[in-house]
């Protein structure tokens, strides 16, 4: 089509349909005109969609194209959208239709102002550890003490968010049976003057594109957790290609308002990440630590007699280790510790519960050695978590020397449940044991691992010196940091609003 020139009206006189083989839903235009607070023009579509949005606000051209188009664009489309707005008067409607995904165009899209989540990830998860754990412990209860939230998920290809289907919902609490059973029929969701918040990894290519837009663009205020910064720190512990996804996902928090990161140390790593965006003149969000909890679960005396059968050996003492296995959690060098104290003729038992994960196989190989040598070792995956907190009270130490956590759940749970840790002297794992009832080790020395190991299988009363500062940490729950996160990550973003008022 030859483009236009801003005083052409060649096709001012034909419909949008004639001009670009697409017909817009018209209730899209209505509901454009009423987030944008102004009357609906009469006149053909293209003309409409002009008279309603301001080319040269590159927030409304932002709202346009994700509202008409049922779908969220990347900063490219806005820029490119908005300079040709400007000279061309039908660049923003043809801008639209060329947007528009297969079968959008009779999708129901629903403009949300207040609180917006995204727990995309989370919602299809059907495993409750690690970040999963985090974002439904906190959100279903913002859910409960607050009623201005709308939780949303993804499409399949990631070009739009959308409302929870049912079992989705269901996962932070909600029971509600007017929600769609299929993705394919939820409604589209279009925040707008919202408070956006992303509750975990947004780490997909073209859900980072999108949400770099947003945070750019829309004059969302926007805010994120925080979880670590594995892929840039420690690279060579994650699988091939990680480290680029995450740089994308980087690249999408760096128009953030404001990040709170799982502890004090990931804080610290994020500053200096903040610091080196002055080289693209670009400020940077606010980060403020908002530390994870440790709980312990309830464990029955039935749950416990069952841990006790499967995984105790007659009265040896079991040592756990509770973490998937993959590189950056140092599981190679317990195994080697604990087939040298076995030589030495220490007996104990060496318990890992966790699931295989990348760059996992050497362990399995060797834990398939020493079980076929006879050892008192036992790898278990799928384990309930019934299971995982008998084992933390059954034990009588855990071990955790990772080379890198944001937070450290393991450690935490462990000192929760009264019982000591030996885990890494440096970063999170440092900042958790500091509240006592940890031993430190030196995590790249497999001498260190190997004596401290065995300093706490021979040496009781530190062992019970430790066991009561665990039991005299101070208790935080998730309560308390739904409450500290919503305080110090969501309220900021609120009162950024223009309407806000507290």
């Amino acid at each position: 089509m030859p483009r236009l020139s801003k005083g052409s009206r060649a096709g001012s006189a034909a419909s949008l349909t004639e001009l670009l083989g697409v017909k817009l839903p018209a209730v899209r235009l209505a509901t454009l005109a009423d987030a944008l607070g102004k009357p609906l023009p009469t006149g053909h579509v293209h003309e409409t969609v002009a008279a309603l949005v301001d080319p040269a606000d590159w927030s409304q051209v932002w709202l346009a194209l994700a509202v008409l188009s049922g779908r969220l664009p990347d900063e490219a489309v806005v820029t490119r959208v908005a300079r040709e707005a400007e000279f061309e008067p039908l660049g923003l409607a043809k801008a639209i239709v060329a947007q528009l995904p297969a079968g959008n165009a009779v999708r129901s899209v629903r403009v949300v102002s207040n609180v917006v989540v995204d727990v995309g990830n989370t919602a299809a998860a059907t495993f409750t550890t690690g970040i999963q754990r985090v974002v439904r412990e906190t959100v279903s209860r913002w859910l409960v003490a607050h009623d201005d939230i709308v939780p949303v998920a993804w499409t399949a290809d990631f070009d739009a968010m959308r409302s929870l289907t049912r079992r989705e919902a269901a996962a932070f609490g909600i029971e509600d049976p007017s929600l769609p059973i299929a993705a394919e029929d939820a409604e589209l969701v279009v925040p707008w003057r919202a408070a956006m918040t992303t509750a975990e990894l947004a780490a997909e290519p073209q859900r980072s594109t999108r949400m770099r837009a947003l945070s750019r663009f829309s004059g969302n205020p926007s805010g994120s957790i925080a979880y670590d910064l594995v892929p840039i720190v420690a690279a060579e512990t994650t699988a091939t290609g990680m480290s680029d996804v995450f740089a994308r996902h980087l690249a999408a928090l760096r128009h953030n308002r404001r990040i709170a990161t799982i502890s004090h140390s990931v804080a610290r790593e994020y500053e200096g990440w903040k610091s080196g965006l002055r080289a693209i003149g670009v400020a940077g969000p606010e980060i403020v630590g908002v530390p994870l909890p440790a709980v312990a679960g309830a464990v029955s005396d039935a749950a416990l007699a069952e841990a006790r059968e499967s995984l105790m050996i007659a009265s040896l003492p079991m040592v756990l280790v509770v973490g998937s296995h993959e590189p950056r959690k140092n599981h190679l060098p317990l195994l080697e510790a604990a087939e040298r104290l076995w030589c030495e003729g220490m007996r104990f038992s060496l318990v890992f519960i966790g699931g295989r994960s990348w760059g996992g196989a050497e362990f399995a190989g060797r834990a398939e050695e020493l079980v076929a040598a006879g050892r008192a070792l036992q790898i278990v995956s799928g384990a309930s978590d019934d299971l995982i907190w008998a084992a933390y009270r059954l034990a009588r130490f855990t071990m955790f020397p990772s080379f890198y956590e944001g937070f450290g759940l393991p450690v935490a749970e462990s000192l929760a449940s009264g019982t000591p840790c030996l885990t890494s002297g440096f970063g999170s794992m440092k900042e958790i044991a500091e509240g006592g009832g940890a031993l430190l080790v030196d995590a790249y020395s497999d001498d260190d691992i190997r004596e401290k190991m065995r300093l706490l299988l021979t040496d009781d009363v530190l062992l019970q010196r430790l066991r009561a500062e665990a039991a005299a940490r101070p208790t935080r729950t998730w309560d308390d940091y739904a409450t500290d996160l919503w305080n110090e990550l969501v309220e900021p973003l609120r009162a950024a609003l223009p309407e806000y008022s507290a």
